[in-house]
């Protein structure tokens, strides 16, 4: 039995969170199945490297340097994607931070920065982007949770907090847009061996996490990236809704 699914040739996917790990395997999964991107990321110089080795294999890109806590540059973010590359198709909104700590412990902006990052730069992008997307009558949304978006934990109250409300707002968007034409996807990756862990700034809770990933075989961005790429080159009348990965191993 034939497995249909759909090339993304003529198709324009940004990427947020573009620079490393997660961001950076999206966005070459998907230009391997024809798609321009726009690569969006607070470090210009990673951008750039990618932008170049995707460029040298025939790919359309657009480097745009953006820092997602902030409105404006997130508006810029989406009005040059569309007006350079023409259409704006597919959003992976991937920019996060894990700053994990015990709450009577926290700085309070660790927890202001996982909120503006994860969940207001989320929803400041994609609030940029529907009317773009309604207005071509089709578009695909999909937002980067965390299995903490389903499971709270010891030193992750603010992370937990962030995640629950990625899962949230997707679910409630899907509700909104399902007869526009529009797609959402929520992707839910458990241990991912990435330099999200390196910036935890509790010692204790670095090393839990160090301990997991040398306990197993964690997943890669590339295991997230087939993911993605799978749920966007569903046909039209295919939405894949969530999805769930844990490595094997994971508990």
């Amino acid at each position: 039995m034939a497995i249909n699914s759909e090339r993304l040739d003529d198709r324009v996917a940004l990427v947020t969170g573009a620079s490393s790990g997660i961001g950076e395997a999206t966005a070459e999964a998907l230009a391997a199945e024809g798609a321009s991107l726009a690569l969006a990321a607070r470090r210009e110089d990673e951008l750039t490297d990618l932008a170049d080795r995707l460029a040298s294999e025939g790919v359309e890109t657009l480097v745009v340097p953006t820092d997602v806590t902030d409105e404006g540059q997130v508006e810029s973010m989406i009005e040059t994607t569309t007006e350079e590359l023409g259409r704006l198709d597919i959003i992976i909104n991937n920019a996060g931070v894990m700053l994990l700590e015990p709450v009577i412990e926290a700085d309070r902006a660790n927890f202001r920065q996982m909120v503006e990052v994860n969940l207001l730069g989320l929803m400041n992008a994609t609030h940029a982007a529907l009317p773009i997307m309604e207005d071509q009558g089709t578009g695909h949304i999909v937002n980067i949770s965390s299995v903490a978006g389903r499971q709270a934990s010891a030193s992750g109250s603010g992370y937990n907090a962030t995640k629950f409300g990625v899962n949230g707002f997707t679910e409630a968007l899907r509700q909104e847009v399902n007869n526009d034409g529009i797609r959402t996807t929520l992707i839910e990756p458990g241990i991912v061996d990435t330099e999200l862990q390196d910036h935890i700034p509790d010692d204790d809770a670095q090393q839990s996490v160090e301990e997991w990933v040398e306990e197993m075989a964690p997943l890669t961005g590339e295991d997230i990236a087939r993911s993605i790429r799978y749920a966007v080159t569903q046909p039209q009348h295919v939405s894949v809704n969530e999805l769930l990965i844990r490595p094997t191993q994971q508990g």
